[in-house]
């Protein structure tokens, strides 16, 4: 009875989603998949914890979301999550709780916290960081950018990826009474996704730029032309990036804990 509740809370949530415009279609039936599978292997506080990021990152988006159309004109895709971007990242904690489900390790539960950590350390660092007063730094030639720009860190952002980590990790260790140096690990491991993430999106990621207004985007097309590849392995979108950089953290977390915290 009790994980029908959660379910039915996943049900209400993902549809609340989709009319406050946070989620598409496809995103907020994703999102459902996503949210009852992490039930089924972590109950509710793992749905506390992608409860938390989902609603954090939510917020952040909105908020002062007229300064950041232009950063957003440089992306593939908005605010609005599609089954992609919910994919990415949520994809990994559910599948980190189906293998919870089959093999009961504590290094899935290891992984699923770190990818959560990680994806929340990126989204606050890009939410926050695209509002700070100073230009970004690229770590790709050590060059101020404009801001939104993938493979970039400001001051600023590096700040919001260490709470974010640093929240999820909090969350965790209180919900499922943690030592200090799982959490530690889990924080760590987070912030490193957020960094590996950048290093991604500056060195691997698609870059493009517009013809018509000479912006460098994500996008194949902006201002209804089709734009020029300038960098990057054109199947590497910030989707993959987001995924790819979730999944080393938590690589490189697991084989942490198990070889050196001796988990």
């Amino acid at each position: 009875m009790k994980e029908l509740i959660f379910i039915f809370l996943v049900l209400i949530a993902a549809f609340l989603g989709y009319l406050l415009q946070l989620l598409t279609k496809s995103g907020a039936i994703a999102a459902i998949v996503v949210g009852v599978l992490i039930n089924l292997g972590f109950g509710w506080r793992g749905l506390l914890l992608l409860g938390f990021f989902f609603t954090s990152s939510s917020l952040l988006s909105k908020y002062k979301k007229k300064q950041k159309q232009q950063i957003e004109a440089r992306h593939e895709k908005g605010s609005t999550r599609d089954w992609q971007q919910v994919v990415a990242n949520g994809g990994l904690p559910a599948l980190f709780s189906v293998l919870f489900i089959i093999f009961p390790s504590p290094i899935f539960f290891i992984a699923f916290t770190i990818t959560i950590a990680s994806a929340n350390s990126d989204t606050w660092a890009s939410e926050i960081g695209s509002l700070s007063k100073r230009r970004p730094l690229s770590i790709q030639h050590f060059k101020q950018v404009e801001p939104g720009t993938s493979g970039a860190m400001s001051f600023l952002g590096t700040f919001a990826a260490i709470m974010g980590s640093f929240s999820i990790a909090i969350i965790a260790m209180l919900s499922y009474s943690l030592s200090f140096s799982t959490m530690f690990i889990i924080f760590v491991f987070g912030f490193l996704g957020n960094i590996l993430d950048t290093l991604l999106g500056a060195f691997i990621q698609v870059t493009y730029r517009c013809p018509s207004c000479d912006m460098v985007v994500e996008s194949k097309w902006h201002c209804n032309r089709k734009t020029v590849h300038i960098s990057g392995n054109t199947i590497v979108n910030n989707d993959l990036v987001n995924l790819s950089s979730c999944a080393l953290a938590s690589l490189l977390g697991v084989l942490f804990f198990v070889t050196v915290a001796g988990g």
